[in-house]
Parts: C-alpha cells; structure tokens; sequence
C-alpha cells in the first residue's frame, strides 16, 4: 500500500508538471493561501508493528503487523509562505500479534493479541514548495503524544495470567512526505509518514525473570501511517 501511495504521489507531480506545461492552468484556492489559520480533515490507514531490543541474544519474538485506520482534524498555522506549523488530533487503531519462540506450549502461553486504540496528537512542522501550477509537494515532520486507550497499564494481572501490559502515556517522532492538490471544491492531500516511538513502552511482569517480558530491553511502536486529508 506505501509503494502505490509514494507512486501515486509521484506520478500525481510528474502529470501536473506536463499539463502546465502544454497549457495555461487556473489556479485554485489562492484565497487559501493567503489566510493565516486553515482547517481540515483527514482519513487514513496505518500498519504497525513494534520495535524490540533483547537482553538475551537467545530471545526472538515474531511481530505480525497489524492493519488500522486513523481518522482526525487538522488545524493549520501558516508561518510564512513555505512554512506551516499544524496539530492533527484524531484516533488511530490497530491489532497485532505477538508469538514468542522461547516459550513453549500452547498458544496461551506463547500467543499475545495486542490490540490498541489511541489518541494520536501530533504537532507538525511542513515545508512545502512553491505552488506548480495547482500541485504543491512538502515534507512533514514533528513529534507526537499517544494515548492507549487498550495498555491495560494498571491492571494487576501480568503475562502469568495471559495480560500483556503497555504503558498508557507514549512519544514519538514523525517524518513523511505529500502533495497538497487544488482541485476546484476543496484542496486534496495524500501523504505518507513514518512514526516511530521515543520512550519503552513496555509494562514489565510481576516477576523480573518473566519469561515474556525479562529478555526485553526496548519494546516501541513503529508504523506507516497513509491519510488523505481535505480542507
């Protein structure tokens, strides 16, 4: 799904850019270019998995990535001509599983659905080029707060009995790349980014020798977020 976004994107550039071109364009929307603050929506897809150092090389847990939506609001400042500061809170959700190899036994024991519901506030930087006619590519980065509505952070029961246990609060940083396109009603967005978690989201065992959580060093979220915004 990332390959044909980042084609579409791509091919989306390359189309306009002949189009101008062979012929004068009407360009759309300039009103919107010139206000300060803009809103909009966004609709998406995401596909997660999680990162994970091990203090025993002898560890290996097998993520299968899950495949989410998101949905959310954007609010826009723009700085300056190129250059726009922007929030985008909205929810994102997601399934995995998690099948650790050192545990042997049945699937209650080496089996984890991890199944998770966020609020996802990302603040944004975006840089973006000169308008080509009514095709405006940018990059876009920034960090991001997400809250686990599903972390289980505080429930007392561990792996021992078949909970596997997130933090509920978590950071991370964001990077992508779109093209905003003016088309006469309302102005298109199509985007790719990458996130990736800053701090351990992981919630150890009871026990420090958990078989599940003990090996693990570093366990954080990373995905490929896909929206389609409008405004």
């Amino acid at each position: 799904m990332k390959n044909f976004v980042f084609l579409f994107i791509c091919s989306v550039i390359l189309g306009n850019l002949n189009l101008n071109a062979q012929r004068e364009v009407i360009e759309y929307h300039l009103d919107e270019d010139a206000k300060k603050i803009y809103w909009g929506y966004y609709l998406g897809a995401n596909k997660k998995d999680f990162k994970i150092n091990y203090n025993n090389p002898n560890t290996y847990i097998n993520v299968e990535p899950g495949v989410g939506f998101n949905v959310g609001l954007i609010g826009g400042w723009n700085i300056n001509k190129n250059i726009s500061l922007r929030i985008e809170p909205g929810l994102s959700s997601n399934t995995k599983e998690l099948a650790f190899t050192n545990i042997a036994g049945g699937a209650r024991d080496s089996i984890r659905q991890i199944g998770a519901t966020y609020l996802h506030f990302p603040l944004l930087l975006k840089l973006h080029t000169d308008r080509i006619g009514n095709v405006r590519p940018y990059v876009i980065g920034g960090v991001s707060y997400d809250y686990n509505f599903s972390s289980n952070e505080k429930n007392p029961d561990d792996n021992s009995n078949g909970e596997f246990r997130m933090k509920s609060n978590n950071f991370a940083y964001e990077v992508g790349l779109g093209v905003d396109l003016y088309l006469p009603y309302f102005i298109f967005s199509p985007s790719i980014r990458g996130t990736f978690a800053i701090n351990n989201e992981l919630v150890p065992d009871n026990d420090p020798n958990s078989q599940w959580t003990g090996p693990i060093d570093y366990f954080g979220t990373r995905g490929v977020f896909i929206n389609f915004a409008f405004h």
